[in-house]
């Protein structure tokens, strides 16, 4: 279960107990923001792209939205992302609960600079019903301290 691979991961940094699980669903930015009570911005996206080198996930704001010139600099080809059947098999959890905490070997994560307007964001946790509290920092400790300026918000 996807969930488990992301408690797992957290429990290596001692952050699963952070996670947060709903009877709704919070498989959208506006789902997310009304189960936890935040404004939608709070919400971590997890966007998945295929590139050349393979799979990678760009965790972004809630209100962020990638700039196909910014990410071909960045990367070097068109924003192409997943599509929704490849996606668990590629990352390693299912749309709506895409996170970057126990995903697939050999996927890269990378934090938009988006993110960097905010003390605490809330990325999925591996389901449609479930995420996690998390500063920057810890962001840093347990996704990525790779970040990339690939949107706009």
């Amino acid at each position: 279960m996807a969930i488990e691979r992301a408690r797992e991961w957290l429990a290596k940094f001692g952050l699963d107990g952070r996670i947060l699980e709903f009877d709704t669903s919070s498989a959208t930015v506006e789902l997310a923001a009304q189960a936890v009570g935040v404004a939608p911005e709070l919400i971590a996206k997890s966007l998945s792209f295929n590139t050349p080198d393979g799979p990678i996930v760009i965790v972004a704001a809630g209100d962020a939205r990638v700039s196909n010139q910014a990410y071909r600099a960045q990367f070097g080809c068109r924003a192409r992302m997943i599509p929704v059947d490849d996606v668990e098999e590629l990352i390693g959890h299912a749309v709506g609960g895409v996170c970057p905490f126990g995903v697939n070997e050999g996927v890269r994560v990378y934090l938009d600079e988006s993110l960097r307007r905010f003390e605490t964001v809330y990325p999925a946790a591996g389901t449609a019903s479930s995420c996690v509290r998390l500063s920057l920092p810890e962001l840093e400790l347990t996704a990525s301290k790779d970040w990339v300026a690939v949107t706009t918000y």
